[in-house]
Order: structure tokens, then sequence, then C-alpha cells
């Protein structure tokens, strides 16, 4: 078991259930009618719901930020960082944020709000859904430090959505090479899209390339898949198998995040 998540998580292989933000002030499908207010109480929606479900730790996003953007603008964060205080009182469970897909502004926000985690896409460079998508790894690392932030755990993720290396390169090399040149706090691997499944496959590719850190699955981990992929990763993050109807813009369920947590800790109990 890896020390830094028995210590933030309490548990082994851990659940991150997800949060997702609905759209933002600055963002093409923001209800102006509606207004912030609404969109924080959706997320208390959210959060409880996940909470009462039994999940391990929550992580905030802007999922509903489409088309999104790989440097956010200032309001992004700013109102990130409202719903999050204003939910803090209400927050049990450890908490990370991600604002996508901007790892500085994860950081920042991190920080604003006492955040123990981000995940982000910190290195490598992608033919993308939102063009040519560079990352700056030593740059933001450099942040994370003037800015105080070396507590933050680093969640990489090294299979971007709707993105794929400009070079082919092999899985099992792109995890050796992270590992060693950014000494990520762990690795996440996903699928083509939020929900999309992961493959197992990677997943065992990726934990025997570097067996010494952490792996989670990042997308698509569901009540058919989930003792499988957690018999090769060391934890997940789960959003869209969470929410009603199993559809990922869908609010969170929270039978639906009881029924899946159960059978995890019934995993839990028999390894």
């Amino acid at each position: 078991m890896h020390t830094w998540l028995q210590e933030l998580f309490g548990v082994e292989k851990p659940v991150i259930g997800m949060c997702h933000l609905q759209a933002l002030p600055g963002d093409p499908k923001y209800d102006h009618d509606k207004g912030l207010s609404w969109v924080v109480e959706q997320a208390r929606a959210d959060l409880l719901a996940l909470q009462e479900g039994g999940v391990d730790a929550v992580m905030f996003s802007n999922e509903f930020s489409l088309p999104y953007l790989t440097e956010v603008d200032m309001i992004t964060v700013a109102s990130m960082a409202r719903i999050v205080a204003e939910l803090k009182p209400e927050v049990k469970i450890p908490f990370g944020v991600n604002v996508l897909w901007d790892p500085k502004a994860s950081l920042d926000l991190a920080m604003a709000t006492d955040a123990s985690f981000v995940r982000e896409i910190f290195t490598g460079v992608y033919a993308s859904d939102f063009g040519l998508w560079n990352t700056n790894c030593g740059e933001v690392i450099r942040h994370q430090h003037a800015i105080g932030a070396q507590h933050v755990r680093l969640l990489f993720n090294i299979v971007p959505e709707a993105a794929s290396y400009l070079a082919p390169r092999d899985v099992a090399d792109i995890a050796r090479s992270t590992v060693f040149n950014a000494e990520p706090d762990a690795l996440c691997v996903s699928g083509l899209t939020a929900g999309a499944e992961t493959s197992s496959q990677t997943l065992g590719i990726v934990k025997a390339a570097v067996p010494d850190t952490p792996v989670f699955a990042n997308t698509g981990v569901n009540a058919d898949n989930v003792v499988e992929q957690l018999s090769i990763a060391d934890g997940a993050v789960i959003g869209t198998t969470f929410k009603q109807d199993g559809h990922t813009w869908n609010p969170v369920e929270a039978a639906r995040v009881k029924a899946l947590m159960d059978q995890v800790r019934t995993l839990r109990a028999s390894s």
C-alpha cells in the first residue's frame, strides 16, 4: 500500500467521486437567469449524495465548462473558489480540485481552498479536440513551489481524454519517463471521454511499468468492471457511474454511489 494514499484517504483502493460543477460565468452554457447561487446548490446536492453514498474523497471540477480551455480565464478560478468555499463546511472527506485543463489554475485553486490534491495534464504534447495541446511541467512544478503548494498531491493524467500524443509513444514508456522526470504522486489512466471505460490492459501495462507509483483508473469504472479495474489499479476516479441513469450530465444519485461503494468495500474485505 502506498503510504500517502493510506494517510490521505485512510483506506485501500480509494474511490474519488466527481462533483461536476455546472457551467460557470464566462462559459458558453452558463445560465445567467439562474446565476451562480444555483450552481452552488447543484454542487451541494451532488456533494451530499456522494458523501451519503460513501465515497472516500471528492474532486470538484468545472466539467460543464465546454469546450475546455488549456489556459482558463480568471473568472473560472474565482467562481470555483467561491463554490468550494461555500461548500467546505459540509465536506466531511478529503477533497481535490481540477480546473480543466489548466494545471497552474488547478494549483492556485487548491491553495485558495485547502484542497489536498489536484488532477491535471502535466506532461506531454498532444493532438486534441482543443487544438495543439502543449504542457510545461517544469514551469508548473516551479509554480507549485512558488505558491507554497508542495503539500498538494499531484495526479498526472497520462492518457488525456479526447487527445493523443503528437508522436506515437508506448504507454509503458510514457509512464516510466513521466515518473522519472516529474515524480508524480500518482498516474491516472483514462478512456476516450468522460464515462468511457479505461482499458484494463492499459491499466495493467502502466502498473507493471511503474509498480512503485499509485495508478488510478480515471474514467468509466462501473458496477460491471469495478472488481477487475481495482484488482489492477490502486484507486479510481468515478463520475458518470454515480449519475442518474449513468449519464455524465445528470445529477448524482446516492443509491448508485452506495451500490458501487458496497462492491468496493467487499473487494477490500476480501483482499
